[in-house]
């Protein structure tokens, strides 16, 4: 995931600084202008914003998290499939059976839209994903 990611920033013109375990998987970046760096330290050091990418480790450790804080409370959601829940009166934890990221909700959203005739996203939704896009792409070239 994190290799196709770094491949897109490079083509849309970001300055990166790479890093990999495994020199030789950097090779491809360096060719395309990115910046090696030795270890991961360098790259904190030169980078204003890092993104890591980690795909391997133990199988119990969750490789997907989202984390949602509100109101001194909070949700945390481990491979879309396990739920818990800090501060949440009546409320500690949920185990799904399956995992779902949205994917099915997601063509069927889509494929209801082609058939009504009407966008599954509301245009507005998808100017404003594209400005804060635009905003964040913006603020990292000025870092360079």
């Amino acid at each position: 995931m994190g290799e196709p990611m770094a491949a897109n920033l490079l083509r849309a013109g970001t300055k990166l600084v790479v890093w990999n375990r495994t020199a030789a998987r950097t090779a491809p970046f360096l060719a395309a202008g990115a910046d090696v760096a030795g270890s991961v330290a360098e790259v904190f050091a030169r980078a204003p914003v890092v993104l890591a990418m980690l795909a391997n480790g133990a199988a119990s450790f969750p490789k997907e998290r989202v984390e949602v804080f509100a109101a001194g409370r909070v949700l945390q959601l481990d491979n879309f499939r396990k739920l818990t829940g800090y501060g949440w009166p009546g409320f500690r934890k949920m185990n799904l059976w399956r995992q779902d990221k949205g994917q099915n909700a997601c063509a069927g959203a889509f494929l209801a839209g082609v058939e009504s005739g009407k966008p599954a996203i509301p245009v507005d939704e998808i100017f404003e994903v594209a400005r804060v896009t635009i905003e964040i792409a913006e603020l990292l070239r000025s870092q360079e």
